[in-house]
């Protein structure tokens, strides 16, 4: 286990808890141009049928994500999606390790993936509350670019790539404290 490996495993897991259909496609992608050469069992991400499948889903979450009523929806559905797709790649990324290093990356992978979607879910949420959609198309455009740079930067500059994802886990952690907050001046004001 190196440090590319685990700044792969861990920009897998992000980027899936932002945007998983984005994250499969680009990588597979990726491998399948011979741009990256992909760890353990990641190799299957290349395949035609899969690169095709998640570009599909790709491009059907990018219209889906600027519609401020269905980006709810979708977002509150793909917690079933997002999640375990996190801890399946970040599993996948060390598939020639030991099997108690895959369970390992799998949980952490699976908790980072979970903690990037609910901050992603939890601002997005509110600001589908705002009649007007400019803010949710730049919410929606900013994680667009962001999965691929981030996804980049794993790969070209993990050290690089570990701060973006340490300011990324402190971001998400000040907006669980300040949706945290409003939730509880609504049930105060409610009573």
């Amino acid at each position: 286990m190196n440090l590319p490996e685990i700044a792969i495993a861990l920009a897998l897991a992000w980027g899936a808890g932002l945007r998983a259909y984005a994250v499969i496609f680009a990588v597979g992608l990726a491998g399948a141009l011979g741009w990256v050469e992909l760890p353990g069992h990641l190799d299957v991400l290349q395949h035609r049928v899969v690169i095709a499948a998640s570009g599909f889903m790709t491009l059907v979450e990018f219209g889906a994500d600027k519609l401020p009523w269905l980006d709810s929806v979708w977002d509150a559905v793909h917690s079933f999606v997002r999640i375990p797709a996190g801890a399946a790649l970040a599993a996948m990324a060390f598939g020639d390790s030991p099997t108690a290093v895959m369970v390992a990356a799998g949980i952490l992978g699976g908790s980072l993936a979970a903690t990037m979607h609910a901050a992603k879910a939890g601002a997005r949420a509110t600001l589908n509350l705002s009649p007007e959609p400019f803010s949710n198309w730049a919410a929606s455009l900013s994680e667009d670019a962001l999965v691929p740079i981030g996804l980049w930067l794993a790969v070209a500059h993990p050290i690089l790539f570990f701060v973006l994802l340490a300011a990324c886990i402190v971001a998400a952690l000040f907006l669980a404290r300040l949706l945290w907050r409003g939730v509880q001046r609504l049930t105060r004001s409610s009573t």
